[in-house]
């Protein structure tokens, strides 16, 4: 019941996901009463779908500590629940991030060893794809949690994506060594230190991120999803450019015409749809937050994601990680 335009673009996305994936299944949890009329149009979708009704959802503007409180029987709180009692494998919404994030914590719990779970996405870049993370979820970061960011990144970067060695870079302010703050600089130590299995690039700039110097970038919370936002503004600026452009004189609009084929595969590349569906990394099963204005295509990119995740059994790789370094003391650094 989570989003801009939900249950209707849920309903669509999960059509397309599952035209793309035979062998899934929903659990979709939510007011059957407006539910039930639209899948309807959705034939194919009616044979793979079990509604769980619940009149009961949790509000975009519900803090999170009110959504622990209250949560119990909401729609969001009742599919995390089935996640943990292994009625499903994974979770998707478009709801409340700040909802989602508490209460899959408190449900579902964290993977032994991390400290935090933290919001990780795809990028585009002018090589392919870059893997982001914290893109929110954690304002401050010590030194231990973006180490373990390091590991939980790469780790998804090659069950997830199939890199065989990614390269991690931790952002920074620049990329020389004497550059950052103290907790940056001791991250970097850590990653060396305690997870030498990882290709550790360094210290990156904010512009390394779209020339996809590294194939995962680790930072905190609050730079990350400043840089995300960043990123999609700028996105949006320039299409705004372009088309007032194109529609700025006859001859303009002949070269727009000209040219069409290859700004409609710019547009496909840049299509944020494409990029949707944030990962909850570090927790002990699979939750996937949805942006809340995207559309059926943009959500059944989320589903995809998850369906990768369990295929490629992501989080018992990252767990056997974690399981070889939790007990192992941090490394001291002065």
């Amino acid at each position: 019941m989570g989003g801009d335009r939900a249950p209707e673009i849920v309903l669509k996305g999960a059509n397309i996901a599952a035209d793309r994936c035979p062998e899934l299944h929903f659990l979709l949890f939510g007011d059957e009463k407006i539910i039930a009329p639209m899948l309807v149009k959705l034939k194919r979708l009616q044979s793979r779908i079990t509604i769980r009704h619940t009149d009961k959802t949790i509000t975009n503007d519900m803090k999170p500590s009110q959504a622990v409180r209250n949560g119990k029987g909401a729609s969001m709180y009742e599919a995390i629940r089935a996640v943990r009692e292994g009625e499903a494998q994974a979770v998707i919404s478009a709801g409340n991030t700040g909802a989602l994030m508490a209460l899959s914590k408190i449900l579902i719990g964290t993977v032994a060893g991390i400290r935090r779970p933290a919001i990780t996405s795809l990028l585009p870049t002018s090589h392919g794809e870059v893997v982001m993370l914290d893109l929110g979820a954690n304002v401050d970061c010590d030194a231990e949690i973006l180490s373990q960011f390091a590991l939980m990144g790469q780790v998804f970067a090659k069950t997830v994506f199939s890199w065989k060695n990614p390269s991690v870079g931790l952002l920074n302010v620049g990329a020389e060594q004497q550059k950052g703050h103290d907790e940056i600089k001791k991250a970097a130590s850590l990653i060396k230190e305690n997870y030498p299995q990882i290709d550790f690039h360094g210290y990156i700039e904010g512009n390394d991120i779209a020339k996809g110097t590294v194939d995962v970038v680790v930072t905190d919370g609050f730079t990350g999803n400043v840089a995300l936002k960043t990123a999609e503004g700028t996105a949006n600026l320039v299409s705004e450019f372009l088309r007032q452009t194109f529609k700025s004189s006859v001859l303009a609009k002949l070269g727009y015409l000209l040219a069409k084929p290859a700004f409609h595969k710019l547009r496909h590349r840049l299509d944020p749809r494409r990029y949707n569906g944030a990962v909850f990394l570090g927790l002990k099963q699979v939750v996937i937050k949805s942006h809340g204005g995207t559309d059926a295509v943009g959500f059944a990119a989320a589903i995809d994601v998850a369906v990768e995740m369990i295929k490629n059994d992501c989080l018992a790789q990252m767990t056997e990680q974690f399981a070889l370094h939790h007990e192992t003391p941090v490394a001291a650094v002065v």
